[in-house]
């Protein structure tokens, strides 16, 4: 048998016979290694550790601790719980079942049961049993006929459908135990690997999405290879329940939905927008000082402005339904930097001119399917921070650089010590398809972005087929302080729109040119911006953030005309307070303030308003003691000072 040469994440190349399979390989380096092994990247393609090579490739081989290896292991455990609710409830019909950022799920037409969370643990238990039996996950390649036949027989008309959009040699089934579905892979060598299962939630989907189709019902799970690991987990998500930003977000009168205004279309009360207002202020303050310049633009455009830049043929799924006026089709406007584009060629440009950063809170529109709606993670309906700067070859670095620079100050002043930023590339095999068919750009603005960031010393990662249609991006991912992981914003480079605009300058020897373009939005968006941050804080926000810094709480109404003058003298060092006036006792009070998450709270009572001093209570922290107004003044504009002094 012929030898094949594998090469591994070290660059060192070992010779092994043709076949041999990843977990071959890792048998031959370790057999601990084997033991820990879920899935393996052959040739940069997630593949079955137990599946054979039979050419030269590149080898990783992927366990728990990798993200590829936690999501095989979740796709296996996506199939375990089939296998389970087929034991469970025969006759039911599946429909798909993946893996997602924490855990998976699996979409099922139940037919005549009422499936709920009473139904989970009986489930569960099946999965365990299951589990234990070791059962190896077993590739088959079969024809669409096969599979058709298959399907049929279980008149299952979800997986018939998926079928009918598959070709010969594309398909193939998995089978553990007595289980077999439809799955492209990969899978964890047996179910053995699954160690601890915790189904969590019932919901439901509509099929494929589309409110047209039947209503599903999707089960939610997680698995780990460790019992110790999933109950960190689930004490983890009890306190990020605590901390979600829909919950929060209605104790604290910060936004709201409405059924007759639209699902995914946010409304911010006074509360929310205030924090809305202070966000633009530091976001205006921080690009002033940068050298920006604040532009308007409108909210629809006609359609051909987004056949010029790209965005209908790529992007046309996530926009809202054409309007026609005038004999004249237009679109809400989904993203801001063709109008950007067109303010830019507004006026003859020069080198002189450039860089050119253009800033604007645009409201946009993208049109995110019913089922995918998630507070304010997912809506219809977005302000942006976002701004686009224009640029020669030459300054491109020093203007990259700058805008991650941005985003570091950002994360100093709102506490996130934890961040990476994805560095994602095009796939070449794509061009033309998903991306702008321009290889010897792409080579070079992806080359551009890669030394920025190596020279800049920011922790990155570089992530294949994950780039915008017209250029490499980097995506910022954040983590709250209890690790969970937001995507904030972006930072992309264009060199498409200026070509299908024909923006260009004149450069220094007289000669048009085309700009780089660099898209960028370091706050992203409001509406997930402020998500996070509620989620972050706990709805605790900073004294600088808090739209009510101070509650002044009389201890009897007596005292309400004394807290008045004290509201108003808070007034002068330009403190937010209120003055509860309430006939409560003075315990009820502050219950409220701290449910409300108000900052500091100041008890008046004779005594106080005799000496010209407040007590001063913290929220969750109790009494700090006694101080005049003007001590409590300079401490709250100290500690505001402190925290923006970035800026």
């Amino acid at each position: 048998m012929s030898n094949i040469n594998i090469t591994l994440p070290d660059g060192s190349i070992k010779e092994y016979e043709k076949g041999s399979s990843s977990m071959d390989i890792a048998m031959s380096i370790s057999e601990g290694l084997a033991r820990n092994v879920l899935s393996a990247k052959v040739n940069g393609e997630v593949w079955d550790a137990g599946r054979s090579i039979e050419a030269d490739a590149t080898l990783q081989l992927l366990t728990w601790k990798d993200n590829e290896g936690k999501s095989t292991m979740w796709h296996s455990s996506a199939h375990l719980m089939a296998e389970a609710l087929e034991f469970c409830f025969p006759g039911i019909k599946l429909a798909i079942g993946p893996p997602i950022e924490n855990g998976f799920y699996y979409d099922i037409d139940f037919m005549e049961h009422n499936f709920t969370e009473e139904d989970l643990p009986r489930v569960e238990k099946k999965m365990k049993e299951l589990a234990k039996e070791k059962n190896a996950f077993v590739r088959k390649e079969i024809s669409k006929a096969d599979a058709t036949s298959y399907f049929n027989e279980k008149q299952d008309q979800y997986k018939l459908e998926l079928i009918d959009g598959l070709e010969d040699g594309d398909i193939t089934f998995y089978t553990q135990g007595e289980f077999t579905d439809l799955c492209r892979g990969p899978h964890i060598p047996h179910t053995g690997y699954i160690k601890a299962i915790k189904l969590l939630s019932v919901a439901g989907a509509y099929w494929r999405g589309d409110e047209n189709n039947p209503m599903l019902t999707r089960i939610y799970g997680i698995t780990f290879p460790k019992q110790g690991e999933l109950e960190a987990y689930l004490e983890l998500l009890e306190e990020a329940k605590k901390r979600d930003h829909r919950k929060l977000g209605k104790e604290l009168e910060l936004f709201t939905f409405d059924d007759d205004v639209g699902p995914g279309l946010p409304m911010w009360l006074p509360k929310g927008a205030f924090l809305i207002e202070q966000l633009e202020d530091l976001a205006k303050s921080t690009e002033k000082r940068a050298g920006y310049q604040r532009v308007r633009t409108p909210h629809i455009a006609k359609e051909n402005l987004y056949y010029t830049s790209g965005h209908l043929p790529y992007y046309k799924d996530s926009m809202f339904p054409p309007m026609e006026l005038d004999g004249t089709t237009y679109y809400l406007k989904s993203m801001n930097c063709p109008h950007h584009h067109k303010i830019f060629d507004a006026l003859p440009r020069s080198y002189k001119d450039l860089p050119l950063r253009l800033a604007e809170y645009g409201t946009c529109y993208r049109y995110e399917k019913s089922g995918e709606l998630f507070g304010l993670m997912r809506v219809r309906s977005l302000q942006m921070n976002d701004a686009h700067i224009y640029c020669t070859k030459a300054q491109f670095a020093e203007e990259f650089k700058a805008v991650n620079e941005m985003y570091l100050h950002y994360f100093k002043v709102f506490g996130i010590d934890k961040y990476i930023m994805q560095f994602s590339t095009h796939d070449p095999a794509k061009l033309g398809k998903k991306y702008v068919d321009n290889p010897a750009l792409w080579k070079e603005t992806e080359d551009m972005v890669r030394e920025v960031l190596i020279e800049s010393g920011i922790p990155f990662k570089e992530v294949a087929d994950e780039a915008a249609f017209y250029g490499p991006k980097i995506d910022v991912q954040i983590y709250s302080v209890i690790g969970r992981e937001f995507t904030l914003a972006t930072n992309q480079v264009d060199f498409a729109q200026p070509l299908s605009f024909d923006l260009t300058y004149t450069n220094t020897n007289n000669e048009r040119e085309h700009p780089i373009v660099i898209h960028r939005a370091p706050l992203g968006t409001h509406e997930r911006f402020i998500g996070f941050l509620i989620e972050h804080y706990a709805g605790k926000f900073p004294l600088w953030l808090a739209p009510e810094q101070v509650r002044i709480l009389p201890i009897s109404e007596k005292f309400n005309e004394g807290c008045k003058n004290i509201l108003q003298s808070l007034e002068n060092y330009d403190i937010r307070a209120s003055v509860d006036e309430r006939g409560e006792k003075v315990g009820r009070k502050i219950r409220d303030a701290e449910l409300g998450k108000v900052p500091l709270m100041l008890i008046i009572g004779e005594k106080e308003l005799e000496d010209g001093v407040v007590s001063v209570r913290k929220q969750g922290e109790g009494d700090q003691g006694k101080m005049t107004i003007e001590e409590l003044g300079k401490m709250i504009q100290n500690e505001v000072f402190e925290t923006l002094k970035f800026n």
